[in-house]
């Protein structure tokens, strides 16, 4: 059976508010250069084209949690690729991630790398489900604040599926 699948967000309406994004950053890290960690495998798409607007030098790291199994969290967050301190240590850190559900996998990633003495640390998500939240966090700079719905594509996934849909859409 095929899958129905209704768009939420408009690959127009998504790059725009990424450029939105990028100037923010811009502007917050002015003369400076930022590290962007990204979150495999759900935020590459969004990290990338992030990346391209963001005029400041930017570098990326990339480090991989894993959390689901299909549309369930499982409750516990496993770092299945990390990089080393001396990559963090003293620099403008902002973590890249697809979507900010229950807080949970931010809030363990972000104290793991507080630990590692960045200059500064900061949270980007296109998406935050925040009514899914079951750990306080906030992220510092977010692109679109959705509902509970499970939503694929532009990087999001159920099963390894639909990654590359250039929307976000909701599975029917």
């Amino acid at each position: 059976m095929k899958d129905t699948i209704d768009v939420l967000l408009s690959e127009d309406v998504i790059n725009t508010r990424i450029r939105e994004l990028a100037a923010q950053i811009d502007a917050d890290y002015a003369g400076e250069s930022v590290t962007l960690l990204c979150t495999l495998k759900g935020a590459v798409f969004f990290a990338c084209e992030l990346a391209k607007r963001i005029t400041i030098p930017v570098f990326m790291e990339f480090i991989q949690t894993a959390s689901y199994e299909g549309t369930q969290s499982t409750g516990t967050v496993s770092m299945k690729l990390d990089i080393p301190e001396e990559d963090v240590a003293g620099k403008h850190l902002i973590i890249i991630e697809d979507v900010i559900d229950t807080g949970r996998t931010l809030s363990v990633v972000k104290e793991m790398m507080l630990k590692r003495n960045p200059a500064s640390l900061k949270v980007c998500s296109l998406l935050d489900k925040h009514e899914c939240r079951v750990v306080p966090f906030e992220g510092d700079y977010v692109g679109f604040t959705i509902g509970n719905e499970f939503v694929v594509g532009y990087g999001l996934d159920v099963d390894q599926k639909y990654r590359n849909l250039p929307y976000v859409g909701v599975i029917r």
